[in-house]
């Protein structure tokens, strides 16, 4: 494997993550809720739904890896699984840390914690496949964790749990909003009752 090569591949993931997700962040409104944005993309401002379009754009890029560079495919699914599970731990933690020491969610942080997520994503990727390390031997454990994860994503948006980490920060719903729900009116009234609720 060509260590330099593929040192610029993870550096230029930085950029395509980041990117993909951005564009996966706005995917159902601008698709009008297809059933590739609803799969994909997020279809409210729940911590999972932001965390799950970087899990997304981090898998599509491995598998971008995979197909273009001659690098061990046993080594990189095993670096990868790690690397995307790092990441949806490293966002909700952070989200919610944040969310301790400042009182409320905050997109901004929220972004700049999900490219920091990204960052250290593909680091850790990266040190494990260039490392001397046998990851051959936790192919199939990460065989089953990828599965889990595609069964997270592929269902935690149409059957959410009904968990704080699922739920809309705007307007209190679950998974996909009805259409019939005037969202402003929503926030309004969420936004009332939490400052009452405070004063």
């Amino acid at each position: 494997m060509n260590k330099k090569f593929f040192r610029n591949l993870e550096i230029i993931g930085v950029v395509f993550i980041g990117g993909l997700a951005t564009l996966l962040h706005f995917v159902y409104e601008l698709t009008d809720g297809s059933i590739f944005s609803i799969l994909f993309g997020s279809v409210n401002e729940s911590v999972w739904e932001n965390t799950k379009i970087f899990l997304v754009a981090y898998a599509v890029w491995a598998v971008v890896e995979i197909l273009v560079s001659n690098v061990h495919f046993k080594r990189c699914v095993v670096a990868k699984v790690t690397g995307v599970y790092f990441m949806a731990a490293f966002i909700i933690v952070c989200h919610y840390v944040s969310v301790l020491f400042t009182g409320e969610s905050n997109s901004v942080v929220d972004i700049v914690i999900g490219f920091v997520s990204v960052i250290l994503s593909q680091l850790i990727s990266y040190k494990m496949i260039v490392g001397d390390g046998n990851l051959e031997s936790y192919f199939v454990p990460s065989l089953f964790l990828l599965a889990l994860f595609f069964v997270g994503i592929f269902s935690f948006t149409a059957f959410p749990p009904h968990l704080g980490l699922f739920r809309d920060e705007n307007t209190g719903f679950y998974g996909i909003v009805p259409e019939y729900i005037d969202k402003g009116a929503v926030a309004l009234s969420a936004n009332m009752k939490w400052y009452l609720e405070k004063n």
